[in-house]
């Protein structure tokens, strides 16, 4: 569902309006949010202002269709990726995999820069409260499954990587270490401390 109300337009503009989303989503990810202007995103389409603006009041509407769209793709790339994964671990590394392309495709600015946008907060907490309902959903199967220690709270561990990730992001460490080391280490030992034997086994093979 898009954060911004849209006026009818024609076939052609419908179809130029999909080209600014795609072109400005690209330089947003590539150069962070706050480096890119209207003209930039103008100059790539080789498009007037005038024809811009007639679609896109200003950029921040041209940013919130932009958000959507990323999250969105996200959501159904993975779930088309899960699909044809047998347990949770394969789960885990489709994840962690197209985590990392993610990021080495991402300008760190970029990540930065979306709370900095206050139009967007509802949007990013209602994505922050699906993600954790998921992984609520995700954490049970690994359970039953018996990849996953029984004691280890779910909400909890959500909560605290939610918490260093903050931490990462207003301390600014993707100036000293890369995004993708950071991830990794987050990532690989929070996952590592939550599995079983049978888990780890699994985990090891497939890393």
């Amino acid at each position: 569902m898009n954060m911004q109300e849209t006026k009818p337009i024609s076939a052609y503009k419908q179809g130029l309006r999909s080209k600014i989303i795609e072109t400005a989503l690209k330089a947003f990810r590539a150069h962070g949010i706050r480096a890119v202007t209207m003209d930039d995103v103008a100059t790539e389409l080789k498009i007037s202002k005038r024809t811009l603006y007639e679609i896109f009041g200003n950029k921040e509407e041209v940013l919130s269709e932009c958000v959507v769209k990323y999250f969105e793709d996200r959501r159904l790339n993975m779930e088309v990726q899960i699909a044809h994964c047998k347990n949770v671990m394969e789960i885990v590394m489709v994840f962690f995999r197209k985590k990392i392309d993610e990021i080495r495709h991402t300008n760190p600015q970029f990540y930065a820069d979306l709370a900095q946008y206050p139009q967007l907060a509802d949007y990013l907490k209602d994505q922050k409260e699906r993600i954790r309902t998921e992984s609520a959903k995700f954490f049970e199967r690994g359970r039953q499954e018996g990849y996953f220690r029984e004691e280890f709270n779910p909400e909890l561990v959500t909560m605290l990587f939610e918490a260093l990730n903050k931490y990462v992001m207003e301390n600014r460490l993707y100036q000293q270490y890369s995004f993708e080391e950071i991830f990794k280490n987050l990532a690989v030992l929070t996952l590592r401390g939550i599995c079983t034997d049978k888990g780890l086994k699994l985990l090891d093979k497939l890393l």
